[in-house]
């Protein structure tokens, strides 16, 4: 029996498990975004990310060179190129089967010659090159369809990343949108903060008729749906004027977590030694003076905890940026309701859309590894010891 308390559990194993789990599920889909973000459209339409690093066979709609760059060989106009490089593929692996018609994509093998109407033929080698040739002139604006079955090496590019944050209006959007997130988040997270604070250390630590209903009612506030108080909530802003402006969505975000602040900092708050603020107060230090000089640089990691929080939800909120930053001008988007305009206008082009998914994770991720070792400490503090 004297050995048993030293024992571990049996079921250190199954713990252990579930926190592997865990880790895996949460960041499985980061990781696969993070891979999308660097393929190319066909690659992802083609196969999932988790084939990213290995050949794929994928059927492909190219084209040949457009009647302009016809030449006349004796009584024959003839078009040569290579498919890949008329389409802008990069793709180098030879070619298996090909067609000229969607419903025989691999009527023809490598090297074999179509005979196609009035006269003209098309032969396709296997590594792209073609020759087009017809007895009559070639006519139109664009080439013809060359559907081809090819192996493609794995590829991986930045360009997706440059169309989102270096080039054309995107860019403009996007970067706009990354700082009015910025614009929203930090004050949002760091004004609910200094009034949490404040009002922790009242309730821990200051005696006042009423103080254990307002520990009742921050508690009871926890509980509420920030959606039934947004309605209300954006009619009291309009009707004293800081409605749909950066005011108004600062205000908000304090307000939906101002309880979660004060409950965590208070319970943290109660649990530090009472002798060091007892001995404070004999010295003759002020309330002030012990919150600023003693509490609060030793409550550094709950307050952490719960900056962590507020900076994730407000990074990646939609709903309130929606009713309190109502703009038709896109002056004050954030990333979230950028890449919802992205679904609408850009629904086909995935790499583009998990590159721009990718780029607003970044942050609340970097965010989160800095500071994740005061989460736990946080979060747990006071679960023991009340006041």
């Amino acid at each position: 029996m004297a050995n048993v308390a030293g024992k571990k559990s049996g079921l250190v194993w199954a713990v252990h498990l579930s926190v592997l789990v865990l880790v895996i599920l949460w960041l499985t889909p980061t990781l696969g975004l993070f891979i999308s973000s660097f393929r190319t459209a066909d690659q992802i339409s083609a196969s999932g990310w988790w084939k990213a690093l290995f050949s794929q066979e994928q059927n492909m709609v190219l084209r040949t060179g457009d009647p302009s760059t016809q030449k006349q060989e004796g009584d024959l106009y003839v078009i040569e190129g290579n498919v890949f490089e008329e389409d802008g593929s990069t793709a180098s692996s030879a070619i298996s089967a090909w067609g000229t018609s969607s419903l025989k994509i691999s009527e023809y093998e490598p090297g074999q010659t179509a005979e196609l109407k009035d006269g003209a033929r098309l032969t396709v080698e296997d590594d792209g090159a073609y020759r087009y040739e017809s007895p009559t002139e070639f006519k139109g604006r664009r080439g013809d369809r060359v559907f081809v079955t090819a192996e493609t090496p794995p590829e991986f590019t930045f360009a997706n990343y440059r169309t989102v944050l270096l080039s054309g209006s995107t860019t403009d959007s996007m970067a706009k949108a990354f700082f009015n997130t910025l614009t929203v988040t930090i004050p949002a997270t760091i004004i609910p903060i200094l009034v949490a604070a404040f009002a922790a250390y009242a309730l821990a630590w200051m005696r006042f008729p009423g103080r254990a209903i307002l520990i009742a009612i921050v508690v009871a506030l926890l509980v509420v749906p920030l959606q039934l108080a947004l309605i209300p909530l954006l009619r009291l802003h309009l009707a004293i004027g800081i409605g749909k402006g950066y005011l108004g969505v600062w205000l908000a975000h304090t307000g939906f977590g101002l309880p979660l602040a004060i409950y965590l900092l208070r319970n943290y708050m109660v649990g530090l030694p009472r002798d060091i603020i007892e001995g404070a107060k004999v010295d003759g230090a002020t309330d002030f003076q012990i919150f600023t000089r003693i509490v609060l640089p030793l409550s550094f990691p709950a307050l952490a905890s719960f900056a962590i929080f507020q900076f994730l939800w407000t990074w990646n909120d939609l709903l309130v940026a929606k009713v309190f930053l109502i703009d038709a001008t896109g002056d004050t988007t954030v990333m979230t309701n950028q890449i919802v305009e992205l679904l609408g206008t850009r629904g086909g082009n995935w790499e583009i859309l998990a590159t721009a998914a990718f780029v607003s994770i970044a942050v609340p991720l970097a965010v989160f590894f800095a500071m994740q070792r005061y989460l736990v400490r946080g979060l747990l503090a006071g679960s023991v010891k009340g006041g």
